[in-house]
């Protein structure tokens, strides 16, 4: 059915109820004309009389009475649905997809849904861990959470985490085995273990940085993970040196179960940022995220 159309059983059911042309039309907003205008024009589609008209007033025909019980119940089911809308743009409500990385869903995203979604019951947020650069408008998210370097230029990002470092971390067993790589290029005799990349299914490269110098190097070894806590227990049971962010394994360091190598070619960089593609309005809900992901440091 053509928009012309619902318009015209809208107008039709709006005279029918009013009983009048004239009240109808300032309900709807219309100038009377118009509004018979579009009636006569239901009428001659139809081909039958919906409504009788005299002078004084205006009543629905046996037609226009079977088809006002039709449509009147359809049009006030949607007007309330449409006020039921209102609320969403008065309250958190609905559904958000977001996608990010497996370190910044765990060490950002978790803790601030554990605060935000007791008080908040309608809202639900779907987190998709992916490691690959993500098209949110194509793939239908709402935002995404990656580093700052990593934010496409016409994407709006925001930062919700501190700066970060990486660390070159092997367990005192394997130390026991292997001398400690002194610079980066010392890796290349280590066994390593490596992170694959689901965008081009290739292999992470090592970064480092020091006094402006940057290295990046190729690394080899027997093992290939594509989850965090995979490379980290691999490390810890001594099968090789992991490249981690520095907050995931600084416990294990402390503790004495991982010795951490090349600390002064692990420089600090920018952090998580959440992105999105336009300043447009927003959601409650989203805005709610938003501010709670925001990073004061």
């Amino acid at each position: 059915m053509t928009t012309e159309r619902y318009d015209q059983l809208a107008i039709f059911a709006a005279v029918a109820q009013e009983r009048s042309f004239t009240r109808a039309a300032a309900k709807l907003g219309m100038s009377q004309p118009a509004l018979s205008r579009a009636m006569r024009q239901l009428e001659e589609r139809l081909g039958v009389r919906l409504l009788s008209r005299t002078t004084r007033s205006v009543a629905p025909t046996e037609a226009g009475e079977h088809l006002l019980r039709v449509v009147a119940p359809r049009f006030e089911e949607i007007d309330n649905e449409m006020a039921m809308l209102s609320e969403f743009r008065d309250k958190p409500a609905g559904t958000l997809r977001i996608t990010a990385g497996e370190h910044s869903a765990i060490t950002i995203l978790q803790s601030v849904l554990a605060r935000l979604l007791p008080d908040h019951p309608d809202l639900n947020i779907e987190i998709i861990v992916d490691y690959g650069f993500t098209d949110i408008v194509a793939e239908g998210f709402d935002a995404g959470v990656r580093l700052g370097p990593q934010v496409a230029k016409d994407m709006i990002a925001m930062r919700i985490g501190p700066d970060m470092r990486m660390a070159v971390v092997g367990s005192p067993a394997y130390f026991g085995r292997y001398p400690k790589p002194v610079i980066p290029d010392d890796l290349t005799a280590h066994n390593c273990i490596n992170l694959r990349m689901p965008t081009h299914g290739g292999l992470y490269i090592w970064e480092f940085e020091k006094n402006g110098q940057e290295l990046k190097v190729r690394v080899e070894g027997q093992l290939v993970f594509n989850t965090i806590a995979m490379r980290l227990e691999a490390a810890l049971q001594g099968l090789g040196l992991a490249y981690m962010p520095e907050d995931l394994v600084q416990d294990a360091v402390a503790q004495g179960r991982l010795i951490r190598v090349l600390e002064d070619w692990c420089e600090p960089f920018s952090g998580y940022h959440l992105y999105y593609p336009s300043r447009r309005q927003s959601s409650p809900a989203f805005t709610l995220l938003r501010e709670a992901l925001r990073y004061e440091g």
